[in-house]
């Protein structure tokens, strides 16, 4: 990382490159850098591209969906090291990670909130139904 970030343009610095810190800048390019960035198609993908820190409000109302093979259980042995993105952008500058944290929290409580009601009105609608069927 630090030789990536000694890299600079001697001239003018503010031209690039530019040395993100943020996860969603980070892994924004490391994705640039697997696709065709430079053709009308790998343009057109980067542009649809979204990425963010934390699950922001419209998406914190839909399902999670686990993707088997991404998970660290069957890809890593026990014991082998790993890290977390946002552990390693905190340690290279990134200064938002106690805001998203708390932003997590907040959401994983009102997430909770809305699950524990959603059921008791499934319940609600189970009773109703049977006893419809009743009479």
């Amino acid at each position: 990382w630090e030789a990536f970030l000694r890299k600079r343009t001697n001239t003018n610095p503010t031209h690039g490159p530019f040395h993100f810190r943020s996860p969603a800048e980070f892994v924004r390019r490391v994705i640039r850098g697997m696709v065709p960035h430079k053709t009308p198609r790998g343009a057109a993908a980067l542009g649809r591209l979204r990425i963010f820190e934390g699950v922001p409000p419209p998406f914190d109302k839909t399902k999670r969906v686990v993707i088997p093979d991404a998970l660290r259980v069957t890809h890593l042995r026990p014991g082998r090291k790993y890290t977390r993105l946002g552990d390693l952008s905190k340690s290279i500058g990134w200064k938002y990670s106690d805001i998203v944290e708390r932003l997590e929290e907040k959401r994983a409580i009102r997430s909770a909130e809305f699950k524990k009601a959603k059921a008791a009105a499934a319940k609600l609608r189970r009773q109703a139904l049977a006893n419809v069927s009743k009479n």
